[in-house]
């Protein structure tokens, strides 16, 4: 018996240490697979927009098998406004059910620093970016109530997934489109137009130097 039970200690320890090597293998090849990171290119920043810098973040998790990392553009004055780019690389790479949940949890999470969301006003759609990949996009108005008066504020979130990266991307932009606290009522999507625009005129801002437009990510 006792001779049994140790053979039966035996066969658990080296299916524990096959694991142990499957899980390392594992993580060699797909945790040191580099993550390329969905980028505008600075020719199309126009040298008014910019990254900023000490907003990179990034991460990890699954002993490496699981990165991502975020880059944000901005651009400040009277109508300011950003555009957060977030690239994830997963074991899975995500459906668009799952893209499309984080991408309004986060749009959602602006909620906690002030913004307010008019649900009634989303509009969703699909197009094709420069980088020929085709996406969905998800547009809301909304309020910027941490400034007084509150300004008026157009979202954008839009979502899709490189099968020559291996990566999934989302795309996060904020614009501020009034300035009461100069008291101007007068609509400036200057900067908004500059988000979201591309060659087919979505939501009538036509032009091929849109930033998501232009996104690379592979």
């Amino acid at each position: 018996m006792a001779k049994e039970g140790g053979v039966r200690s035996n066969r658990i320890y080296v299916i524990i240490a096959f694991i142990l090597i499957v899980i390392v293998v594992f993580a060699v090849v797909f945790g040191t697979s580099k993550l390329t990171p969905a980028y505008i290119p600075d020719e199309f920043l126009n040298g008014d927009w910019s990254e900023n810098i000490a907003d990179r973040t990034g991460g990890s998790q699954l002993i490496g098998l699981e990165k991502w990392c975020s880059s944000t553009y901005e651009i400040d004055g009277q109508y300011p406004a950003y555009l957060t780019i977030t690239t994830f690389k997963t074991l899975i790479m995500m459906n668009e059910k799952d893209l499309r949940d984080k991408t309004t949890s986060t749009i959602e999470k602006a909620l906690a620093q002030g913004i307010t969301i008019d649900n009634a006003s989303e509009i969703t759609g699909e197009r094709t970016l420069n980088n020929k990949h085709k996406t969905t996009y998800i547009l809301y108005n909304g309020s910027d109530t941490t400034k007084n008066p509150p300004e008026k504020i157009k979202i954008i979130g839009e979502f899709w997934n490189c099968g020559t990266s291996g990566t999934s991307v989302i795309c996060i932009g904020f614009a501020q489109v009034t300035d009461y606290a100069h008291e101007s009522s007068t609509v400036n999507t200057t900067q908004w137009a500059k988000i979201i625009k591309d060659k087919n005129g979505l939501a009538g801002f036509t032009g091929d130097d849109g930033l998501i437009f232009d996104v690379v990510c592979h």
